[in-house]
């Protein structure tokens, strides 16, 4: 089973940045930031994209298909 893995909680620790901050910046809730930090959360392809932009990180580099 494929499965997407991400590097949002390491990114947006590395800019010093709090789940509420990063949640206001994606126009999300602070759940759906844990979520998706715990992996239990696929995000839209939207979202990974301003995700990527605010964290100033590509997007292939913040999100990897594991198998």
């Amino acid at each position: 089973m494929t499965t997407i893995l991400n590097k949002v909680r390491e990114e947006r620790k590395t800019k010093k940045m709090t789940q509420e901050e990063l949640a206001g910046k994606v126009g999300v809730t602070r759940r759906t930031i844990i979520s998706l930090e715990k992996g239990s959360y696929v995000p839209s392809l939207l979202l990974a994209l301003d995700l990527s932009e605010v964290l100033d990180i590509k997007i292939d580099e913040l999100f990897l298909k594991s198998d």
